[in-house]
């Protein structure tokens, strides 16, 4: 896929064959077999100057593949490896390809117990629920402290945080704007959903009544201002998206009347050690037994709609694209 800038400041896509040589310098030429779609994606192949600085420009942040050539001795040909973050699909022509060219300290290689195609059923969303969840363990939270909120619920980085939280045995609530997706969540691992709209606080109040336990939040704006306010005594928030609002309206009562930490998370420059012990986390104890409901696998040719779709709002659960089809 190539995204073009056109002389009236619009921006067009397309499916065309390129060389090679059209790929950046690096150390290691990677054949895609498969992709994923993140609103980042979505962003990058709409002209979003702030995601992707100049175009012509292949997005998809997210890869994995085959090694083809590496000139660094840690991985060789025929190796399966994966790769989500750093500048990948921004500015480095990205997972929307059936090649790419990276360098070597970009790389995770393929932990056992997991496929290629199931590591970007995960991508940079099931990466960052992950990391979003092991800050959260990490601040004390345990399975027993109450329920757990997850906002935006029925999202990529939502619906694995769901996902995850069940498999270790934590109670969660669902936040979505989605009625109609009440049975999904359940079947992914919701105890219960609320609707956004009760996470809407417009009071005014510094604090309200305690009810969670631990929060992730992935779209910010009031509702995560709403949910620092309503997390009970010593609770852990993780913030790892803006897709509400990047403002954050709030005060510091939620932190020095009830000792509650926010954690950001940014998977994008995750240290990488800490990125394989995740990855091997998602391939062994934290891998739910419902991570392929609720993904559609699509083609190049079938992205340009969901590309509209996940912009829209209207994109439920993972959508990952075969290179090969």
């Amino acid at each position: 896929m190539l995204v073009t800038e056109n002389t009236d400041a619009t921006f067009s896509r397309e499916i065309i064959n390129r060389e090679l040589t059209a790929l950046p310098e690096g150390e290691v030429l990677i054949q895609v077999k498969y992709s994923s779609l993140n609103y980042k994606d979505a962003l990058s192949a709409s002209g979003n100057k702030g995601v992707t600085r100049k175009y012509p420009h292949t997005p998809g942040i997210d890869a994995a593949g085959i090694i083809v050539k590496s000139s660094n001795g840690k991985f060789h040909t025929g190796d399966e490896v994966l790769v989500t973050g750093y500048d990948l699909g921004m500015n480095t022509s990205g997972g929307y390809g059936q090649y790419i060219r990276v360098p070597a300290e970009w790389i995770v290689k393929l932990p056992e117990n997991l496929s290629l195609r199931e590591s970007m059923i995960y991508g940079t969303a099931g990466f960052t629920a992950a990391l979003s969840v092991y800050k959260m363990i990490h601040g004390g939270i345990k399975p027993d402290a109450g329920n757990i909120l997850v906002t935006g619920a029925t999202g990529g980085v939502g619906s694995i945080a769901v996902s995850i939280l069940h498999k270790l045995g934590y109670s969660v609530i669902a936040a979505t704007g989605k009625a109609e997706a009440k049975e999904m969540l359940l079947q992914i691992g919701a105890k219960d959903i609320i609707l956004r709209e009760e996470l809407n606080d417009q009071s005014g109040r510094i604090l309200l009544k305690g009810n969670w336990a631990g929060v992730i939040d992935t779209v910010g704006g009031n509702m995560l201002a709403t949910a620092l306010k309503s997390t009970n005594y010593g609770g852990s928030v993780t913030c790892c998206g803006n897709v509400a609002s990047p403002e954050l309206l709030t005060s510091v009562y939620p932190f020095i009347l009830r000792g509650i930490t926010l954690y950001g998370v940014d998977s994008v420059m995750c240290p990488m050690d800490l990125r394989l012990e995740l990855w091997s986390l998602l391939a062994n104890e934290w891998k739910p037994l419902q991570l392929e409901q609720n993904v559609e696998e699509v083609s190049l040719d079938g992205l340009d709609k969901k590309i509209d779709l996940i912009l829209q709002g209207k994109l439920q659960g993972r959508t990952i694209v075969n290179l090969d089809l």
